[in-house]
């Protein structure tokens, strides 16, 4: 039994990303000067579950390549942490960003679910002020995650 249980131990620990990698990577997507290379960390990072990479993409969410906060908010949504919502919230409010970009913010904090999230998407399907496709966009996606 002992062996069984070291060897499942074993198993878990080597598919943890090491230290020293998660670091490199979340280092690339802020320093590096080719655009595919951080595009290519931020999607590791993403799919990496890994609650560090959390601030490195709430970095990337403020970065001035529109690709860049796309990629970063995919990432988010991936991660699916409480700690990204403010961030969202300002990508998914901000006006002059791109549609796409803010319809990945809505489907993120749909996926969060947490209370905050889901109030502002609740409170954006009702301003009037606001983009109708938008609105309805993110109609669907509470519909989507049953909450309403």
């Amino acid at each position: 039994m002992g062996m069984i249980a070291n060897s499942m131990v074993d198993e878990w620990h080597s598919s943890l990303p090491k230290t020293d990698g998660i670091y490199r990577t979340m280092e690339k997507t802020m320093v590096d000067r080719d655009l595919q290379e951080r595009i290519s960390a931020i999607i590791a990072l993403g799919n990496s579950r890994d609650p560090r990479a959390v601030w490195s993409l709430i970095d990337c969410c403020k970065d001035q390549d529109p690709e860049i906060r796309l990629r970063a908010i995919e990432g988010l949504q991936s991660l699916r942490s409480g700690r990204s919502v403010e961030i969202l919230i300002e990508r998914l409010r901000d006006k002059r960003e791109l549609h796409k970009t803010r319809q990945r913010a809505a489907v993120a904090l749909a996926t969060i679910r947490s209370y905050r999230a889901i109030q502002e998407l609740k409170n954006l399907v009702v301003d009037t002020t606001e983009d109708g496709a938008l609105r309805s966009f993110i109609g669907g996606e509470l519909d989507r995650v049953q909450i309403w």
